[in-house]
């Protein structure tokens, strides 16, 4: 087993382990369309999100990421909008759920990258599988693959690792 140590902006002296494969051995009912790399290249979070993470995860997630290093900035998202609300407001909302202090994505990648916490694993996995309803409705109101019809419907796709190109 191979440990992580994490110690960041947001999280110091935490670690895990990696007790699967990347990419391998997820829960059945957990099968995301799109990875954390590929989604970093396309543009998520206005390029704000794990930038003092880098560390923690494969260099090779990064090489292509469209990273913000000063400021959040809609442009690097793909579909150039604002597309998230504050750190304070996931909190607010109950969106946090320790150790992720950053959200779905960082559990998403910490998952991806092979730590497996059963407990916190089923309260994402059920959330992920919960914001299925938006790809429906993309599918229910436009045209197939015509990305300017609900356009922040599929970047919230893309950044709960859901095709948004439906």
């Amino acid at each position: 087993m191979v440990t992580i140590f994490v110690n960041d902006k947001m999280q110091q002296n935490y670690n895990y382990e990696l007790t699967a494969g990347e990419g391998k051995d997820f829960s059945p009912d957990f099968k995301p369309e799109l990875t954390p790399p590929q989604m970093l290249e396309l543009g998520v979070f206005e390029g704000k999100y794990l930038n003092d993470c880098q560390n923690e995860f494969p260099e090779h997630w990064f090489r292509k990421a469209k990273i913000s290093p000063q400021q959040s900035d809609p442009e690097l998202n793909y579909f150039h909008l604002k597309s998230r609300l504050s750190l304070a407001e996931w909190q607010k909302r109950g969106w946090i759920f320790y150790p992720d202090v950053r959200g779905w994505f960082q559990w998403y990648c910490r998952y991806y990258y092979g730590r497996r916490l059963p407990e916190i694993d089923t309260i994402q996995i059920r959330r992920w599988k919960s914001f299925r309803r938006h790809a429906a409705q993309v599918r229910k109101n436009c045209f197939s693959h015509d990305l300017e019809c609900r356009p922040r419907q599929r970047q919230a796709l893309l950044q709960w690792a859901y095709d948004p190109f439906i």
